[in-house]
Order: C-alpha cells, then structure tokens, then sequence
C-alpha cells in the first residue's frame, strides 16, 4: 500500500513530461522566436527551413535515436552478463574479425545514407533561384547595417532596445530598432559582410545562418511564407556585446512592402527600371530628330 503514492509521482512526472513536450514542440511555438523550455526546433517560416526540419526529423533524429538505445542495450548487457559475479573468468579475445568488419561497415553505411539527402539539401540551400531582390547585412561591433541596393539604397543602423524601452510582447534580448523589412513570396538574395570582425546573420525560423566576414561578401538566399516578424541573434563570438547584437525581421506582404519603400524614399525594382526607360527614351528623342533631318 505505501507503493501506491510512488507510482502515482511517477505517473505524475511523466504525464508532465509528455506534455511538455506537446505543447513545446513547433506546431505550438510562437512563430519566428525561441519559447522559455521548449523543447524542438522553432515553428518553420521559409521552404528552407521546412526541408532543413524534415531532415532532421525523418532521418538524424531516428539514426541519433537508433544509436543511443543500442549503447544503452550493449550497456545493460554489458552490466548484466559480463560482471564478476556472473563472469568470474574472463575472456582473453583479443580480435573479432566479423565484429571488426561490422563496426567499420555500419558507420560507413549510415553516413552514405545521411550524405545523399545532405548534399541535396545544401545544394538548395545555395542555389539562389531567380532573385526578385537583394538585402545586404553588414555586421559590426556591435549592430547591423541593412541596405536595400536594388530598392534607391535605402540604409538602416539596426541596434538592440534595451530592456527598460521595451513594450509589452517585445523579446528581450531579440528586439531592434530599425529591424530588415522584406515581403513574403519572394525569392530574396541575401548578402553579409563585415566591418570588423567575424559576425553571423542567423534566423533559426527561416533556415538562414550565413557568416559575415571583412573583406569578403557572402551570398545566400531565403523566401519568406508567412507574414510575421523573425528574430535571431549574431551566432559567431564578436566581442564584448556579443550578446546584444539582435536581428529582427519584418515579413510583410509585398503590398506593404512597396508602401514602406516609398516612406523610406525608396522605390521597387520595376519603377526605377520604368523611370530608366523613360529617361533613355527621353535622351534619345533628340538625336532621333536629328537623323531625320
């Protein structure tokens, strides 16, 4: 009878686990930011991120799982058959050539399996298909430069918001004034660079951790699915403010987004392209009449 409240304590506790582990994994993440003891990968906001998720989940996570209990089951075998008590004299084997031969194949196989759909994958991840636009990231100690190259070169200094500026449901830590505004559906060219030292543009829910190095400009490319905002952090050890070097984005839809690009003074690749074409026409219009005559 004094068993009973035990085994209920430990029906209790993993009934608490398992729902933990429900309502903390992504379908009931809040989108675009890390949750307090969640556990799993953050809620997908790109196809970059949707793919990078299903490999994890549909084959290392399965593999890493498989190993783990066959160490646990070798161990407890181990523990069981193989102490003094139950093998008071011990083997004196020395080699094993099947077992060599399988526990050099085995690996050999598991990481074939896992290179094929990995390569895929980075191949994807590297391959910019048709860029509809282009942001570049300059990082330096310790704040973000975005510019909008294609858009009249619009310039924003993104800087952390302390915690005492905050406003109610702003992360802290996560938080930027003058944070990257992109429209969804679009495939977008993504940029970094840096000014001092190493920095590294990541966004855990869109799949994007590209490193932003002096003197050299890395490329890499995302497509934004749901309107939100995105928040992640500098992912390489820069120095004292490491810690307070937040990125934020804004997804928008491309309508908004063309309405913030003319209240920043900035305009959409068509309108400077048609503005481009008119004044070619204009500047040949004359020359044009001279040759009539």
């Amino acid at each position: 009878m004094k068993k009973a409240p035990r085994f209920r304590s430990v029906l209790s506790s993993l009934a608490a686990f398992l729902t933990a582990l429900l309502v903390s994994s992504p379908a009931f993440a809040v989108l675009g930011q890390p949750v307090p003891g969640a556990i799993g990968l953050q809620a997908p906001g790109s196809p970059m991120k949707i793919r990078q998720d299903a490999f994890f989940n549909n084959l290392l996570l399965p593999i890493a799982a498989g190993i783990c209990l066959l160490v646990f089951v070798l161990l407890l075998i181990i523990i069981v058959r193989f102490n003094a008590k139950a093998n008071p004299v011990p083997s004196k084997t020395t080699h094993n050539t099947p077992l060599e031969v399988a526990w050099t194949l085995i690996p050999v196989l598991i990481l074939t399996i896992m290179a094929v759909p990995s390569i895929k994958l980075l191949f994807y991840l590297n391959s910019t298909p048709d860029p509809q636009m282009t942001l570049e990231a300059t990082g330096s100690q310790w704040f973000w430069t975005y510019t909008y190259p294609q858009n009249g070169d619009i310039k924003l200094i993104s800087t952390i918001v302390r915690g005492k500026d905050l406003k109610p449901g702003e992360p802290r830590l996560l938080t930027a004034r003058n944070p990257a505004v992109l429209p969804i559906d679009t495939n977008i060219r993504i940029l970094t660079a840096a000014t001092d030292v190493i920095h590294s543009w990541s966004v855990p829910s869109l799949g994007v951790k590209l490193d932003a190095i002096p003197g050299r400009i890395n490329s890499t490319w995302v497509r934004i699915d749901k309107v939100g905002t995105y928040y992640g952090q500098c992912s390489q050890l820069c120095g004292q403010g490491h810690a307070y070097m937040p990125i934020e984005v804004k997804a928008v839809t491309k309508a908004d987004f063309v309405k913030w690009l003319h209240q920043e003074g900035g305009k959409t690749v068509g309108e400077i392209a048609a503005e481009k074409t008119a004044a070619d026409a204009k500047a040949a219009a004359p020359a044009a009449k001279e040759h009539k005559k």
